[in-house]
């Protein structure tokens, strides 16, 4: 024992050589995102924030035992002690151990305990293990290297032949440096007999989950990545209180269908139930989730690019239970609501739930799916049939100059550039607004009442020729408008696919928002700031579309979100006698998204429910939304990462001198631009004080604590 205690002085006194060597530009190994990259560089050295957990080894004895060896490093991969004497930061870890039977798909866990609860009573079912659980504690055999012995053995006659998998997760605490805390989790396969691995469980990738989770986690931050979820999640779990299965396969279905599940829904005699699941932390209720991506778009979590082993299972092995989890009105036993009729096992889904049909909404997996917008997307072996999209282009601007009717010379065509008739059109709006420095507050004259600091008018009486349109607007640019102003464009139309046949289905075809700028004064053409990427939407969206289809690109909703905008317009039609009696709603763009992803956290924070008017009178609470971004804990509504929507790092770059916003619901109204903006998030009286507070006549000094480099800099203060 003396040994090792000298030994690991001895390592330690070399780490620390090595990393004052490295000197203050190591400190850059860490992202913005990160709390490191701006702590004083000598506690980062020291420190050396992070977590990397390597697997060596593992086996299992001939009498069942199951250990392993691991290390645990930071990520310069310099040693690290559990108990946090010799690094700094004490790590805390839990383990498990399971096994894919001969034959089957999914994992058996061999660390089990007992749950009770009122559905089910006491049950046994897949845990952790360690001592954080009453498990046994690992034993220190070198510098950041340790052994591990599960309590529970495999069971007499185990199968030496099967893939076995030990997973460990865990967090090492720096919250002591200010440092936060750092969360890793790692995997390792093998087969006890000393074979090589042949059977995995490799499903979905991690990084799908990511394209909208960012950091998938859960369990408080000791389960990371798919790789670890199916070790647990499988037939063999279940939640003892309130019956469900957390077999991953049934409860993720679940989960992302949410508020669409049809048992949540409930029929005309038959009230819906909410699905629920008791966790570590109590009863999570995921009724009112809705998949940003649409649920019937199976490829976003299945995706065919990441070089899953078994991508392409959903497609080749419909099950019940996979089915069953979304489809949860069917009965299997019975054949109710089942076209198929009854079904006793699996073996016959394939034979009508074929990958994909011919035709799209048959009975073929991908047909039975998809999403009739993406129709032309995924039939593309039958365009004639299928969805003939509309795409709307602005050839040119002309009388462009201040005082002047604009003239917007176009094209509508479908997808193999064959113009389309604007009588078979249903919606084609033309809208201006400007100057681009900030929209809103500017009046294009009287019939726009509703539509404060931009104009839109419908152009589908616009005179074509030979497929080329022009529409001269009625409103004219503002007398003594200066600078770069914008026009944009929105239409849409109905389109029959499948026509003649049992699938036949209207669908709404919207074009793509064109956007172009242009000088009313003579100056260079300056176009809007770019704060956010579609992509970056669209990362969890797929397929970013609002208000019946029409507006669909970024550059186009600013153009109507704009600081001098409110729900007032639609308000004095609200449906609900509460939303007319109250005052309009600000829906400046960055309010309004702030507002809507923050959702659920917006009124405990100390915030008013963000209601919105739309349009016909509708009543739209965000307050359900869950933001879907995890921390390194695992929990949902994580609002810290700007990037997952902001560009170029334009969340540090504080929108100083632009227009005021009117936010009559707020605490402060009219609010100023910098204001506007962090109280989408930042919703409580005192922090609304805080602005106040902060802003006298010549304006916001919120760039003095928060631009980028100062002490409270945006990015700072929202790293983890």
């Amino acid at each position: 024992m003396k040994r090792l205690s000298r030994s690991l002085r001895i390592a330690a006194f070399v780490a620390l050589i090595a990393l004052c060597l490295t000197g203050q530009t190591k400190k850059h190994e860490y992202t913005p995102r990160d709390k490191a990259f701006y702590a004083d560089p000598a506690i980062v050295d020291f420190v050396r924030p992070g977590l990397v957990i390597t697997i060596n080894s593992a086996k299992i004895s001939s009498a069942g035992v199951i250990s392993m060896t691991y290390t645990i490093t930071d990520p310069s991969g310099l040693p690290l002690d559990l108990a946090g004497v010799n690094s700094p930061g004490v790590v805390t870890l839990l383990y498990e151990a399971a096994y894919i039977p001969k034959g089957q798909e999914q994992y058996v866990a061999y660390t089990t305990g007992t749950a009770t609860g009122k559905a089910l009573g006491t049950i046994t079912r897949p845990t952790f293990d360690g001592p954080l659980v009453g498990g046994p504690a690992p034993i220190q055999v070198g510098p950041g290297q340790y052994s591990f012995t599960f309590k529970t053995p495999a069971p007499a006659g185990f199968d030496a032949t099967a893939t076995t998998t030990v997973g460990i997760a865990g967090n090492r605490n720096l919250t002591s440096f200010n440092l936060g805390t750092s969360y890793a989790g790692s995997t390792f396969s093998f087969v006890p007999n000393g074979s090589a691995v042949t059977v995995t469980r490799d499903v979905i990738k991690t990084q799908s989950c990511n394209s909208c989770h960012d950091q998938l986690a859960f369990h408080g931050g000791y389960a990371h990545g798919m790789e670890m979820c199916v070790l647990c999640h499988q037939p063999q779990n279940l939640d003892p209180t309130t019956g469900n299965t957390l077999d991953l396969k049934v409860m993720a279905h679940k989960i992302h269908m949410g508020s669409q599940l049809p048992s949540v829904v409930g029929t005309a005699t038959t009230p819906g139930v909410p699905y629920q699941i008791e966790g570590f932390g109590g009863i999570t209720d995921f009724s009112k989730v809705v998949d940003p991506a649409d649920p019937r778009r199976c490829g976003v979590c299945h995706d065919q690019t990441t070089g899953a082993a078994q991508a392409k299972a959903f497609l080749m092995e419909p099950s019940r239970a996979a089915c069953g989890a979304c489809h949860d009105d069917v009965n299997f036993a019975t054949g109710t609501n089942h076209p198929g009729g009854f079904q006793n096992d699996d073996r016959q889904c394939a034979n009508c739930h074929m990958p994909q049909g011919e035709t799209p909404f048959d009975a073929s997996i991908l047909g039975a799916h998809v999403v009739p917008t993406d129709t032309a997307a995924t039939y593309p072996q039958n365009p004639n049939t299928l969805l003939a999209g509309i795409n709307l282009a602005i050839t040119g601007v002309t009388n462009t100059l201040a005082g002047q009717n604009p003239t917007v010379n176009f094209t509508v065509q479908d997808d193999s550039a064959k113009p389309i008739p604007l009588s078979q059109i249903s919606t084609l709006q033309f809208t201006i607004a400007g100057p681009t420095t900030d929209y809103g507050y500017t009046s294009f004259g009287s019939g726009t009442s509703g539509t404060p600091g931009y104009v839109t008018e419908s152009a589908l009486k616009a005179t074509c020729t030979s497929g080329t349109c022009s529409y001269t607007f009625t409103h004219a640019i503002p007398t003594g408008a200066t600078g770069t102003y914008s026009m944009g464009a929105e239409a849409r139309m109905n389109v029959t696919i499948l026509a003649g046949t049992t699938s036949q289905q209207t669908v709404v075809a919207a074009a793509k928002n064109p956007v172009v700028t242009f000088s009313v004064d003579g100056s260079p053409v300056q176009p809007r700031r770019t704060v956010v990427a579609l992509s970056n939407c669209n990362s969890c969206h797929v397929a970013l579309s609002l208000h019946g289809n029409l507006r669909n690109q970024i550059e186009y909703c600013v153009m109507c979100h704009n600081p001098s905008n409110t729900d007032a317009s639609t308000r004095a039609a609200a449906t609900n006698a509460t939303d007319k009696a109250a005052p309009p709603q600000g829906i400046n763009f960055n309010l309004l998204v702030h507002r809507i992803h923050d959702g659920v956290n917006v009124v405990p924070a100390g915030g008013q429910p963000y209601v919105v008017v739309g349009f016909g009178g509708s009543h739209n609470d965000f307050s359900q939304v869950l933001f879907p971004v995890m921390n390194g804990e695992g929990q949902a509504t994580y609002m810290q990462n700007c990037s997952i929507c902001h560009v170029k790092g334009s969340e540090q770059t504080l929108p100083t001198g632009l227009n005021q916003a009117v936010d009559p619901q707020g605490w402060i109204n009219p609010v100023q631009a910098v204001s506007s903006a962090c109280s989408g998030c930042h919703v409580s009286k005192p922090e609304a004080s805080h602005f106040l507070a902060n802003t006298d006549s010549l304006g916001e000094s919120c760039t003095v604590c928060h631009s980028s480099g100062a002490q409270f800099a945006v990015d700072a203060v929202h790293a983890q």
